[in-house]
């Protein structure tokens, strides 16, 4: 952005900082109406024909868009991936203390990626696998919903779950 001296068109389209059109005239005199309020010349429009140059306080306006920055960073809400990892043989109180972990995950607002390894032969018995998710599915249902059904990849199977929309 141009401001003050860098401002070297020979005509602009001059705003007032309250919002009036003071109309087209030079860049030195609109520079000397800007310091005569004591405030900045500022172009906001360079490829309008004729340039669009406002009459305001430049370092307040640095500083609120700043601050509209910040706050938006603030209110952002990052999601953020969780990995549950389990093996085919898996027994039922480490079933049950996964599903526990997974459903603190899903009520805190975070993604959750199920997969469920196969040791050595166990490959031989995906559906082994696939029973197990389907389980956990249920057993999250209350708190998540499936976002991609469970796919082989590698030597294991994998699921996502989102979080419901609280209501």
């Amino acid at each position: 952005m141009q401001i003050n001296e860098l401002i070297r068109d020979k005509e602009i389209l001059v705003i007032d900082a309250d919002g009036t059109k003071l109309g087209v005239m030079s860049a030195k005199d609109a520079q000397k109406i800007a310091y005569e309020k004591n405030l900045d010349l500022v172009k906001i429009a360079p490829q309008a024909k004729p340039p669009v140059c406002r009459i305001m306080d430049y370092g307040k306006y640095c500083f609120e868009q700043q601050k509209r920055e910040k706050e938006a960073r603030k209110n952002q809400k990052v999601v953020s991936i969780k990995e549950i990892r389990m093996f085919s043989a898996i027994d039922t109180h480490d079933f049950e203390t996964k599903v526990n972990q997974a459903i603190k995950f899903l009520s805190s607002g975070d993604k959750l990626k199920v997969s469920v390894r196969f040791r050595k032969r166990a490959i031989a018995h995906p559906q082994i696998g696939e029973e197990l998710l389907m389980k956990f599915k249920e057993a999250c249902a209350e708190v998540g919903t499936v976002e991609k059904p469970a796919k082989m990849e590698g030597r294991s199977i994998v699921m996502f779950i989102s979080p419901k929309a609280s209501k």
